[in-house]
């Protein structure tokens, strides 16, 4: 059965890869009439067969973005009147409430344990920061209890949504296999660059891995992403080992998949904080999928992926020679470093791919509309 689908975020870019790459992109390559709401500036447009909708960007401070762009998303959605509609931002939760009471079917995607993202946000001092996550929790629960179903890109995070909706489902943000992929792939004495793709902030670990290029055989840094505050930013720039750093910024996935076959390794360093203990970042199956070893946290579920499956190391996200070490034992072994790419390859090809998730996708939209 053919659906009308509407996807909504507030937040998030139009080509987001979990959204509209694999989520939209897959339903639509299905025969199903697909749109993207998205509140990003940039105006309407339809690329993979999907129909993008935009609603203007809001200026001002977060608070006046949150109301302003959450009202026209929903405002757009009514219009649409879909079949299912999948929202993918906590802030939509009202939204969500308002067009299940209109007799919607509803879907909130949890991309993130947000009350547990929000005790780690820089912008919010110790007193706000648990506040906000305990009344965040309270009208999770209450929001999510309502709807037809819960999407949880972890285990972990379908852990908790399972006990407040039982149509809960796990779908990873596995990568596209073949996406990232390139016959030019060749690891080398000749190859020194290490490389991390994604939102780049203090959390994340950047202050540590530019210090550990310090300790690193000549080895240069492809930075792709931008920085998540411009505080950080600055930091970062005036870094006594920022001229050994590319910064690319953002880039298109064919230009990432070309950094990808010219490095050792990818980088996955993100400091300890209760959303990365248990989060599953979609950049480490990317390295995976395009043959890089990877260079992880070591946090207990991390470990398992990395180290259970042989495609790379484990470190203390805090330390810096820690991560110099790994880096100078990957770039010069390149033996090991692509019996390890290689054995991560073979783990995305055979279970951490899209193509399994998609297939999980299609059959909980096909019964909900049963």
């Amino acid at each position: 059965m053919l659906m009308k689908v509407a996807h909504l975020t507030s937040v998030h870019p139009r080509h987001d890869t979990r959204i509209f790459l694999k989520m939209c992109s897959s339903l639509s390559n299905h025969g199903h009439d697909v749109s993207l709401i998205v509140a990003d500036g940039l105006g309407a447009e339809s690329k993979n067969g999907v129909k993008i909708i935009d609603v203007g960007r809001a200026s001002g401070n977060r608070v006046k973005r949150f109301f302003f762009s959450s009202r026209k998303v929903l405002e757009e959605a009514i219009k649409l009147d879909a079949d299912i509609y999948h929202a993918h931002d906590p802030e939509l939760l009202p939204a969500c409430i308002k067009l299940k009471g209109m007799g919607k079917t509803v879907i909130f995607d949890a991309h993130e344990d947000f009350p547990k993202q929000l005790l780690a946000k820089p912008y919010l001092n110790w007193f706000s920061q648990r506040i906000l996550s305990f009344a965040a929790t309270i009208y999770e629960r209450f929001a999510c209890k309502q709807l037809n179903a819960i999407i949880s890109a972890t285990s972990s995070i379908r852990a908790k949504f399972v006990a407040i909706n039982s149509n809960s489902v796990v779908i990873n943000n596995y990568p596209i296999w073949g996406e990232l992929c390139s016959n030019e792939k060749a690891i080398g004495e000749s190859n020194r660059t290490v490389v991390y793709v994604g939102g780049i902030s203090q959390i994340r670990g950047i202050y540590p891995l530019l210090d550990s290029l310090s300790e690193t055989s000549d080895v240069r840094l492809d930075l792709i992403g931008d920085f998540n505050e411009d505080e950080v930013a600055s930091t970062a720039r005036s870094h006594v080992n920022w001229h050994k750093v590319n910064h690319h910024g953002f880039l298109g996935r064919e230009e990432v998949a070309s950094c990808l076959s010219t490095s050792i390794a990818g980088i996955v360093t993100f400091l300890e904080s209760p959303n990365h203990i248990e989060s599953q970042p979609n950049k480490m199956f990317e390295y995976m999928s395009a043959g890089l070893p990877v260079i992880s946290s070591k946090f207990p579920l991390w470990r398992e992926i990395i180290e259970g499956n042989d495609c790379g190391i484990c470190v203390d996200p805090g330390n810096p020679e820690e991560i110099a070490a790994a880096i100078n034992r990957l770039a010069s072994n390149p033996a090991e470093a692509e019996r390890l790419g290689s054995s991560g390859k073979s783990a995305v090809e055979r279970v951490y791919n899209w193509g399994i998730e998609e297939g999980k996708l299609l059959e909980l939209y096909t019964s909900l509309v049963k």
